[in-house]
Order: structure tokens, then C-alpha cells, then sequence
């Protein structure tokens, strides 16, 4: 089985966390054999013997794929670091998810982004700004990211939708969740329009840890991060720190030195950490140079890919019209690792399109 989806499999198995794949990813060069894996050689590599005995037991190419098929009839892509999708800017921080979910244009998790976050109890002058910063950046095809939280995130998001341009949201949830429950709409529509990453597998428990995590995503796969409006304690404030951890660039908007939602933001710039920001020219000219790229990229996607052979087959077989995966599988006798890779690339280079179900045809 390829590297690929056993890394996403030990991804996908409980009790199997970030710094338990660094082990068994840093031990040897043998670690995509682990479907071979005695409880001894898992405890060798640092896990505990429970787990060992467990995955030495359950941990199968039957169990990835049913894992991975579950995945698929959501919809719902799989991204890992050994992927050339996985974001470029992500690699270079200091804890990069092994493993990405993601519904919606994959081709965002490598465009020209910028996040922007803020309290989730903004004033009419939070709002106002946020809407406005996000509408004309969205416009200039920078891609604005955000974690999809009440307040500040969602107005991002929806100013972004409405002016027609790309958004992508980092969930503190499983991918298949869309939290707040208010925001179930905005959920579909940047599924549709846009890009919503998580790094947790399907059924994974929410707990209050998880946003925190989220929020070096966000920071990661942006070139830059704006504070908008924050209190003195905002959890923004932690997206901004993880900005500047990773060397990205930091903004805050000033507000009125007597609201406290202005404190965070009024902090940073006082520091001399974020550069100030008062129009959408003051974030976007940092990245003029990019701008052509950031077109030239969604060009490129849909017009300029050829086909591989394997991408050619499975091309040919939708011409015959709407197909699902599972005729699919049995049309090529690939496994199912195979055809979900060449399916994903062939809607990267918007060539198909997954319906829901798990069907799939031409565009």
C-alpha cells in the first residue's frame, strides 16, 4: 500500500496523535510496512504496549480502506504531507498536520491567502471594517482564511462569498462539523465556493483545546494574518503570536482607544508587532508581486494540466456519463487507493467533478 494512505490510516486510529506519527515517521525508512507491524516493532517505536497490541491486530489494508471509503462518500479529500497539494507555507512551521481533510477547491490550500480574525462579538465598526477589508482582498483573488467562528470570522467569510472570491475556512472540529450550528448555511456555501480544512478525522470528540490548535492552520497557510478587532484577551491574540512565530506578516486595524475590543489590536500596534492597517491597499501592496501569480495559478488549474495515463482511463469511463466510485473500482480492478488519487487529480485539474453519493462526472 502506498505511503500515502497508510500515513492518513495511522492518522485515522485512535490514540495515534501528531507526536506518536513524528516517531514512527523519524524511526526508519521502513514505516510504510506497518501494515507488517508486530505490537513489538509498534512499542519500538514508542507506543505504548495497549495500542501496540491494537494496531498489531486491527491496523490492516482492509481497515484503511474502509476508513478511506467512509471518507469518500462524504466527499470529503484527504491531504497528507507526502502530497504535492499539501500547502507549501504549512510545511515550513513548526508543527505541520500529518493529515489534511478538506471539501471544496483543493487548488485554495496553495493560492495567495490571508487570514483574518477577530472577537466573536464585534461592534458595528468591527463588522463594518472586517466586511470591507475581506470583500476587496477577496476581489483581488487573495484568498481570505479564517476559522468560521461567530463574529469577525463569519463576516470575513461572507464578505469574501458575496464579492464572488475565495474563502477558506480552518474548522475546530471534524471536517463533517460544522460548528457554530448557526452557521451550517455559511458551511455549505464555502464548500461550494471556496475551501473547509480540519485536521481531525471524522468523529473525533470536540473539546475546547481543539480551536487553539486550529488557529496555527490559519496562521500557517496565510501569508499574513489581520487582527481586526480584538479584546486584551482574544484568542486572535494566539493567531497572531503563531504569525509571528512562523515569520508571516501581522496586521491589526486601530480602534477607539475607549473600546475594549480595541485593546488587543491597540497592543500589537503599540509594540511595533503588526503593521497598521486603515484600507485593503495597506495589506494587499505587500503582495503586488504575487497578485499575477495568484491568477496565473487558478489559470493554469483549469486550463493548462494534462492527463496522465491513468487520469485518461478513468476520463474515458465518464464519458459514458454520471458514474459512481464503486463502478468505478469495479470497471478498473484498482485498488481503492489508486482510483481515489487519480479521481482527486482529475478534480484538481477540473476535469471531473464528485456529486453527492460518490458519483462523479465530466465538467
Amino acid at each position: 500500500m502506498e505511503k500515502k494512505w497508510v500515513l492518513a490510516g495511522l492518522h485515522e486510529c485512535p490514540g495515534v496523535g501528531w507526536k506518536s506519527l513524528q516517531r514512527i515517521v523519524e524511526y526508519d525508512k521502513d514505516w510504510e510496512h506497518a501494515l507488517e507491524f508486530t505490537a513489538a516493532d509498534w512499542m519500538e517505536r514508542g507506543l505504548d504496549p495497549e495500542l501496540a497490541l491494537h494496531l498489531s491486530e486491527q491496523f490492516n489494508a482492509g481497515w484503511i480502506d474502509a476508513r478511506m471509503e467512509q471518507l469518500c462518500l462524504k466527499g470529503i479529500q484527504v491531504i497528507t504531507r507526502l502530497d504535492s497539494e499539501y500547502p507549501i507555507l504549512m510545511k515550513e512551521t513548526a508543527r505541520p498536520p500529518w493529515v489534511l481533510y478538506v471539501l471544496g477547491d483543493v487548488r485554495l490550500l496553495n493560492g495567495l491567502s490571508v487570514a483574518m480574525v477577530g472577537t466573536r462579538l464585534p461592534t458595528a465598526y468591527g463588522r463594518k471594517v472586517a466586511a470591507d477589508l475581506a470583500g476587496e482582498l477577496s476581489t483581488r483573488g487573495i484568498t481570505v482564511v479564517s476559522g468560521m467562528a461567530r463574529g469577525i470570522d463569519g463576516v470575513c467569510h461572507e464578505a469574501a462569498l458575496q464579492a464572488g472570491g475565495p474563502t477558506l475556512a480552518v474548522l475546530g472540529t471534524a471536517i463533517d462539523v460544522a460548528y457554530p450550528p448557526d452557521h451550517v448555511s455559511l458551511y455549505r456555501r464555502i464548500t461550494e465556493q471556496g475551501l473547509i480544512v480540519s485536521e481531525y478525522p471524522i468523529g473525533t470528540p470536540g473539546h475546547p483545546g481543539m480551536f487553539p490548535q486550529r488557529n496555527r492552520i490559519i496562521a500557517g497557510i496565510s501569508r499574513g494574518t489581520v487582527v481586526v478587532e480584538a479584546d486584551a484577551r482574544s484568542g486572535s491574540l494566539i493567531t497572531a503570536d503563531m504569525a509571528l512565530e512562523a515569520n508571516r506578516d501581522l496586521f491589526a486595524v486601530p480602534g477607539p482607544v475607549t473600546s475594549p475590543k480595541s485593546r488587543g489590536t491597540l497592543s500589537l500596534l503599540k509594540q511595533g508587532a503588526a503593521k497598521i492597517v486603515t484600507e485593503a491597499k495597506d495589506i494587499w501592496e505587500e503582495y503586488e508581486a504575487l497578485l499575477p501569480s495568484a491568477k496565473e495559478f487558478k489559470k493554469e488549474a483549469v486550463t493548462g494540466n494534462k492527463l496522465t495515463d491513468e487520469e485518461h482511463r478513468i476520463y474515458h469511463m465518464l464519458e459514458q456519463g454520471i458514474t459512481s466510485f464503486d463502478d468505478l473500482l469495479v470497471q478498473t480492478g484498482w485498488d481503492f487507493g489508486l482510483l481515489h488519487s487519480v479521481l482527486l487529480s482529475l478534480i484538481m485539474k477540473k476535469t471531473a467533478v464528485q456529486l453527492p453519493g460518490s458519483v462523479y462526472q465530466l465538467i
